[in-house]
């Protein structure tokens, strides 16, 4: 059995970690979530759910997988982890990470990756790579400093500890924290409501949040229009307007095209 599969409920596909006890992240993982992600590309979703089974998100790498390795292999290993977070970054449409119970290392460079980032109140979170001499390989560090700046990126790896949902949430990593019963239902709902909406539309805010972070504010200004310009050619828009002039607000259904 995979340890890591895509399901789907409707528009939602949920990308979900499933290698009991632990959830590990060894060379059999990476390259589930891979295929889980190559799904995803191809079959017509409108919003990803990543989620994990078990009483944890994940206790993060498997160090066996570092034994021995050389750098020439290590470089190719590397790529491989860095497929994942790029692969889910480019994904079209909005990703939300739902984190429950411990969640270390590539797994939290794998939420890391996604749109957004929801988290039980009583999980915990680490990049402790340095515990065996290793730094973030899967894009952590940068995604962190992205996220909660510089300082934090530093502290957060250096210190090689672990920090709480709600320290996260104050670092502006974690988006929103839920009691730990409430959190697979309200995520899922909040994925379908993504999913409901202008997906075109939060493709181009993705576009836009990322021409900001590469090139600052005013490059992003210099790109919004051939970002922003096509959504008024497509239906969703058109519907959605011509529905909000003659009902108002709200009442507009969107089909992601």
């Amino acid at each position: 059995m995979a340890s890591a599969r895509l399901e789907r409920e409707g528009q939602v596909g949920v990308l979900v970690i499933d290698d009991p006890p632990l959830n590990l992240f060894g060379r059999q993982m990476v390259t589930d979530v891979v295929a889980a992600l190559e799904q995803a590309e191809g079959a017509g979703l409108r919003a990803l759910l990543v989620r994990a089974e078990g009483e944890l998100f994940t206790g993060g790498a498997d160090v066996n997988v570092f034994h021995g390795l050389s750098e020439e292999e290590a470089r190719g290993f590397i790529a491989g982890l860095l497929e994942i977070t790029h692969r889910l970054e480019a994904l079209p449409f909005p990703t939300l990470a739902s984190v429950h119970g411990l969640c270390l290392t590539a797994g939290l460079e794998l939420a890391l990756g996604c749109d957004l980032l929801w988290a039980s109140e009583s999980a915990q979170f680490g990049l402790v790579e340095a515990v065996v001499g290793l730094t973030p390989l899967m894009g952590g560090t940068q995604r962190m400093a992205e996220r909660a700046g510089p300082a934090r990126a530093r502290e957060f790896v250096m210190s090689g500890g672990l920090y709480g949902a709600a320290e996260l949430e104050r670092w502006n990593v974690v988006n929103r924290l839920l009691p730990e019963s409430e959190l697979a239902q309200k995520s899922m709902r909040f994925a379908q409501r993504l999913a409901a909406g202008p997906t075109v539309a939060h493709q181009a805010t993705k576009r836009i949040v990322r021409a900001f972070l590469e090139h600052g504010v005013r490059g992003a200004d210099e790109r919004t229009a051939d970002i922003g310009a096509p959504l008024f050619e497509t239906a969703d828009l058109q519907g959605a307007v011509e529905s909000f002039l003659e009902q108002g607000p709200g009442k507009a259904s969107f089909e992601g095209r």
